[in-house]
């Protein structure tokens, strides 16, 4: 029986309606930015596997660090006990976070770094008497599946089941200079009206809201508002971090700094799950105290997995590489140069780019979960290209070992898609 069919018999896939959808496509070797599937066919892969793989698959220098640990140390519960690998991943972080940051906290993937940060923030006003039970969130942002995390989102088909179960999360628009002071007199409404915990937002660039993008003034504006009212700020960077904008974090472009950053994605290259949330000190000592009571009581089991910290750590020093520091810019030069000769193709709306991350938004009707979408990803898969659009919006954030000829491949099938409607 072939992989295909086996996989029928038992798997469910996330994000996927069976019924409509059956067949998933078997992948049994990945290297650099290539894929290949069950049948030799070989496809560039334009979004590192969900912006993961961002130093190639199956690096060699992670494989080598990765093979060295799994023969000193596999696994040990970090309730209790450390290790070297979480320790120096510890200061690795610290030294690419926004100065602030001070401590990290482990689990295993974006969603429960979102939800530890949550329930940080509304136990760090516990522990010092107040009840702050308001949390919030721009519009149609996304910060996972877990319910704190899924509570903070506003994407609608992912919450409808589950919105009778939600923490109180009050919304607010994405600023732009046209609305920005309306958003910050909403801000201040909420503010008077309800006792807020926190503010959980993706800096500068919304994921699944398709790619959508703001700039850093205003966003420094909601923060300066909340940092007044001792409101803890959350940056998601579960998306954005590693290199992705450009810079470390998106964080890092913006002047007032998050109390609490979340991240994960590429934090572990690829390799494995895992994810940290980091915060300052003042989050960190409101935990301290003589009652066990007030100490953070969230836990995971593989929660600082040696394996994992050692990939990570791999990954760190690959970042900082001035290898991957210039395919970065060459990557950010190429995107520029694409956008430059399609922005206006007729069948273009809008295109943006913050980093690697390059989006347009095509000027035809189609509904974001339609149909279309589909004929559209089959489109690029018959030539051998990996994208996942976003509705009407494709976007490409491609691993950051894609060669220039793997590059200008996905930016003329995007051409081909464009000339053909």
């Amino acid at each position: 029986m072939n992989l295909g069919k086996r996989d029928k018999k038992h798997l469910w896939h996330p994000l996927t309606q069976h019924k409509i959808h059956p067949d998933a496509l078997p992948i049994v070797k990945a290297e650099g930015a290539l894929l290949y599937d069950d049948k030799g066919k070989e496809y560039i892969d334009g979004i590192a596997s969900w912006y993961t793989a961002m130093y190639g698959h199956c690096n060699p220098y992670i494989i080598e660090k990765v093979s060295d640990q799994m023969r000193q140390l596999d696994q040990i519960v970090f309730a209790g006990f450390t290790h070297e690998p979480a320790i120096r991943l510890s200061e690795e972080l610290i030294s690419i976070l926004p100065d602030n940051q001070e401590k990290i906290f482990f689990s295993d993937n974006g969603s429960t770094a979102n939800e530890v940060g949550i329930k940080m923030a509304l136990q760090y006003h516990f522990n010092k008497g107040e009840k702050r039970n308001t949390i919030i969130a721009f519009e149609d942002g996304f910060h996972g599946d877990t319910f704190g995390a899924m509570s903070a989102s506003g994407l609608s088909v992912y919450n409808g089941p589950f919105e009778d179960f939600f923490i109180d999360v009050q919304r607010i628009p994405i600023p732009n200079p046209e609305n920005i002071e309306q958003v910050l007199d909403q801000l201040r409404g909420i503010i008077d009206a309800n006792k807020v915990s926190a503010f959980i937002y993706e800096p500068l660039v919304q994921g699944a809201n398709c790619m959508r993008m703001f700039e850093a003034q205003y966003l420094d504006q909601i923060l300066r508002i909340c940092k007044a009212n001792r409101i803890i700020t959350i940056a998601d960077e579960v998306m954005t971090g590693f290199g992705k904008t450009g810079k470390n974090f998106a964080s890092d472009y913006i002047a007032t700094k998050p109390d609490i950053i979340s991240m994960s994605k590429a934090l572990t290259a690829g390799f494995v799950p895992m994810a940290v949330t980091s915060c300052t000190q003042d989050i960190y000592d409101a935990f301290l105290d003589d009652s066990v009571g007030k100490a953070f009581f969230h836990a995971h089991t593989y929660s600082a997995n040696p394996i994992a910290c050692s990939v990570a750590i791999a990954g760190i020093e690959l970042l900082k590489s001035k290898t991957i520091q210039d395919t970065i810019h060459r990557i950010i030069q190429s995107h520029k140069d694409f956008d430059t000769k399609i922005k206006d193709h007729p069948k273009v709306a809008t295109t943006r780019q913050k980093g690697v991350i390059y989006a347009l938004d095509l000027n035809i009707e189609m509904d974001r979960y339609g149909t279309k979408r589909y004929e559209i990803f089959d489109h690029f898969m018959k030539r051998g290209v990996c994208l996942r659009p976003l509705g009407k919006t494709i976007y490409i954030l491609p691993p950051y070992v894609i060669t220039k000829e793997q590059l200008s491949k996905v930016y003329n099938t995007i051409i081909d898609l464009l000339d053909s409607f």
